[in-house]
């Protein structure tokens, strides 16, 4: 990996931890508002309807000009929704515009590995950015856990008595727009790559057309469907996953909530970690091998309801991660390495995102009906491990005779 490469994955990296430290900046803000609870799903969901939304349009901007400057004009994006929630705005909105900039942002940061490198070295950079990404996960976790941290504003208004009491989230929010600038900075020293599959027409008919056409051009692929498949099931339950966490540490292991914050950041290790061993030990065309993975993953989901004590829960988690990352990022080299091929890497990340964003609204709104029904958060953790192995299991039964050899 050369120098350009670096950059891209630092500007991601600086990117994704100011997006992860300003969701638990946006919850903060809902909890001073005196917010529902039901809000704080509700807010993942402002934030991922973009990439529904906006799906047919952002992969082919992402592929008619530079990805470099698609990055740098989707980060300021993200840099206006800071700005309008200090201002005031609704956190909800808010971080609806933040969504924007991130749905705008997501084919171009993927997008360039595949004009940028060579397929062969496609894995072990999906290996890398993922690790860069999930490292920003696990700083944003613990970032977001001392902003939720009551006592913190306390403890900066004895040393800055001047201030008087500390708005604790609007302070970390200036300083998450700090990391967007310096994201913005590295934006601009991306290595120039050709515009890839450059839409002939660009007028919004057009440009659905072109997004049905691709979509029904990946889901017909032989690779490109079960990659997709997979992909927008993991993330799916995962972002959903990431909340049941959330308050199975606060339920039954007693955590408060900056404990519990930071006990979301053992899964992020655990996917490091099974990122670099994807890279590492996986090939492009043995991707759809890793799928058993998947079933073993969602077992040990499972396993989470039978757990109350504090190592074993971080043991556990610490598996879910290894073998959640790395599962995924095989998968995710795969559907780009086939998206570049039949369609242009903008628009196969594009349908990407539009799939898995909708499986994560199905799965949040899944989530809060069974929460809303009474269902205990030990029943919802059997559930979501229930259905993880078992759409892996007939994922691996369908797609068990395919050769990624034959299908270029």
């Amino acid at each position: 990996m050369n120098l350009g490469f670096y950059i891209i994955l630092s500007a991601q990296f600086l990117s994704a931890l100011a997006d992860n430290a300003l969701l638990f900046a946006a919850i903060a803000l809902l909890k001073d508002l005196n917010s529902p609870s039901w809000h704080t799903p509700v807010l993942q969901e402002f934030f991922v309807v973009s990439y529904i939304v906006l799906a047919p349009f952002v992969g082919a901007f992402a592929d008619a000009i530079p990805k470099g400057r698609v990055m740098f004009i989707s980060n300021n994006i993200k840099l206006v929704g800071c700005f309008t929630m200090l201002a005031g705005l609704n956190p909800l909105f808010a971080y609806g515009i933040v969504g924007l900039g991130a749905a705008a942002y997501s084919p171009a940061k993927y997008g360039i590995l595949t004009e940028y490198l060579p397929p062969e070295k496609l894995v072990i950079a999906n290996a890398w950015m993922e690790g860069a990404t999930v490292f920003a996960i696990i700083l944003g976790a613990i970032i977001g856990g001392l902003m939720l941290n009551p006592d913190i504003s306390t403890y900066m208004s004895g040393y800055l008595p001047s201030l008087g009491q500390i708005d604790v989230a609007k302070f970390a929010i200036v300083l998450i727009t700090l990391l967007y600038v310096a994201a913005a900075i590295a934006n601009l020293f991306i290595p120039v790559t050709a515009p890839d599959h450059r839409p002939p027409r660009r007028d919004p008919i057009s440009l659905l057309r072109d997004f049905s056409h691709s979509f029904k051009q990946l889901w017909r692929d032989p690779l490109g469907q079960v990659s997709l498949a997979v992909t927008t099931l993991f993330w799916g339950a995962g972002a959903t996953l990431r909340l049941v966490i959330l308050s199975w540490a606060l339920l039954v292991l007693k955590f408060d909530i900056q404990q519990a914050t930071q006990l979301t950041a053992i899964v992020a290790v655990g996917i490091a970690i099974g990122s670099v061993a994807a890279g590492r030990y996986i090939k492009l065309h043995d991707s759809v091998k890793v799928i058993p993975t998947g079933i073993i993953m969602g077992l040990f989901v499972i396993g989470m309801a039978f757990v109350t004590n504090t190592i074993l829960a971080a043991l556990l988690l610490m598996i879910i991660g290894i073998l959640g990352g790395f599962f995924v990022v095989p998968m995710n080299a795969l559907l780009q390495h086939r998206g570049h091929l039949l369609m242009g890497a903008g628009h196969s990340i594009a349908v990407q995102n539009f799939n898995e964003n909708l499986s994560i609204l199905v799965m949040l709104g899944l989530y809060a009906l069974l929460d809303s029904a009474g269902w205990s958060i030990n029943a919802i953790t059997i559930v979501f491990g229930a259905f993880i192995s078992l759409s892996m299991l007939i994922i691996q039964i369908h797609y068990r005779h395919i050769d990624p050899t034959k299908h270029g």
